[in-house]
């Protein structure tokens, strides 16, 4: 037991003997309760959110003080509205309605140091701290048209133009930029609708001149690789190696125990101790909770990964979705799809590992697609799939687990150094994932295994 005292916000003292509390303003007895920092959220997506609600209570209901927001190259600093609509609207299920016009009331900023106070000015819940994202900055310079072209490169302007803006960025005190390559994160909107995001055309010398400022201020590159190619998750890794300069901190999307890759999480932890061994500063981010998600009907960002899952995704209208899941062709391109085994992917693609929970027919609660194609008469899972969402719609609600779901594995990841725990993904995707309580989720995991004799991590190392 221990009795803390706190001056002006800060620790002061921790004795194991009684303090004088005379002329304290506030006494708490937390007999039996821990006192701790509270948890910091390293990816969040509260770029819109706290515009038009500021107080961001439900990471505060989970512990969370400090969140970090503008992850996986998405910010609001440099674009309009309509732009961050589509930026926002699709891959991270933030309706695009919402995002134009909370960004559209709300925005009074012009560059990065009156975003800072803007911020300042709002009633917020938690602190915040801030990463400036590459395709924020690429749409504002190049017009999201061209930004999302392959064959169109930034002028020498409009790359001296995002390079100013980083600069800005960093002197009003944003911890770092963030980028993505990864290509099933899909755009919203009319215009630009389903090309990948700005950042994934980005050349390596557009990126290069970028990461140069953030190796000389020795601040943060937070990306996502493109899984689909070895070589460039490689390079995003050593990437962070500074030989002959400064090294890059890098936090990287992210080491997960994948169901469709059992044995990459076997290489991540290693791969990130050899690269912080020769110089560099690299870590994985890691969410340290099972990767559960509750999508409805075919709502849901991982069928953006395959070619017949977006091109569902792609359709913004239900009776158009629903004419093409009716249409014999597709279904059977969704099958080819869904069957193929040699390709790099996310959703290890298992209806029989994917429970209905919800339905206005609630005989088949709890059972698999697959196992309801069997009740059907044997029908396909890739049949039995779309023949209930066109019944229901997004009214038929199921869920799987993406990864994480061994509780070795993960206590394994836990005392790997190159993992940094986070990526909650809170701001977005509200009905399918968004884990704000990864943090009391992961000390009730240390502590019901220590209480259970079987500790894998003390109690004070997961604090911190």
């Amino acid at each position: 037991m221990r009795t803390i005292g706190i001056r002006d916000g800060v620790v002061a003292i921790v004795t194991a003997e009684p303090l004088d509390d005379t002329g304290c303003l506030d006494v708490v007895e937390a007999d039996g309760q821990w006192v701790m920092p509270a948890v910091v959220d390293i990816h969040t997506h509260y770029d819109v959110e706290d515009l038009a609600q500021p107080e961001l209570s439900e990471s505060l209901r989970h512990g969370i003080t400090t969140v970090v927001v503008g992850s996986c190259s998405l910010s609001t600093i440099d674009v309009d509205g309509r732009e961050a609509g589509d930026l926002f609207g699709r891959v991270e299920a933030i309706p695009r309605r919402h995002v134009i016009d909370a960004v559209d009331q709300h925005k009074t900023w012009s560059s990065a140091r009156d975003y800072v106070d803007a911020l300042e000015d709002r009633a917020l819940g938690p602190n915040v701290a801030a990463f400036i994202g590459h395709s924020d900055m690429r749409t504002a310079a190049m017009g999201l048209d061209r930004a999302t072209r392959k064959d169109v490169r930034p002028t020498a302007s409009e790359q001296a133009q995002m390079e100013r803006w980083l600069g800005m960025a960093l002197q009003a005190g944003f911890v770092g930029m963030s980028s993505q390559e990864l290509l099933f994160d899909k755009l919203d909107g009319d215009t630009c609708r389903s090309r990948t995001l700005p950042s994934t055309y980005a050349r390596p010398r557009e990126l290069r001149r970028l990461k140069s400022l953030l190796r000389r201020s020795g601040r943060i590159l937070q990306a996502g690789p493109d899984i689909t190619n070895p070589l460039n998750v490689g390079s995003q890794v050593f990437t962070s190696l500074g030989i002959g300069r400064p090294h890059l901190k890098t936090s990287l999307l992210s080491a997960d125990d994948i169901k469709a890759k059992p044995y990459a999480i076997r290489l991540m932890g290693p791969l990130a101790g050899l690269v912080n061994r020769f110089g560099g500063d690299f870590r994985w981010q890691h969410l340290p909770v099972p990767f559960e998600v509750y999508p409805d009907g075919i709502d849901l960002v991982i069928f953006e990964e395959f070619g017949s899952g977006a091109a569902a995704l792609h359709l913004r209208e239900q009776v158009d979705r629903d004419e093409l899941l009716r249409d014999v062709g597709y279904r059977r391109r969704f099958r080819k799809d869904y069957e193929s085994k040699f390709v790099v992917r996310v959703w290890h693609r298992d209806f029989f590992d994917a429970e209905l929970v919800e339905r206005p027919d609630t005989s088949v609660i709890g059972r698999s697609f697959g196992q309801v194609g069997i009740d059907r008469g044997g029908v396909h899972p890739v049949d039995a799939f779309p023949d209930l969402v066109l019944e229901h719609g997004t009214a038929l609600r199921w869920r799987t687990t993406i990864s994480n779901h061994r509780p070795e594995v993960l206590e394994q990841m836990a005392a790997e150094p190159g993992i940094q725990f986070g990526f909650s993904d809170a701001g977005a995707h509200l009905r399918n994932m968004a884990f704000y309580n990864f943090g009391l989720r992961l000390l009730r995991h240390v502590y019901s295994a220590e209480r259970a004799g079987e500790p894998f991590m003390e109690v004070a190392t997961a604090v911190h």
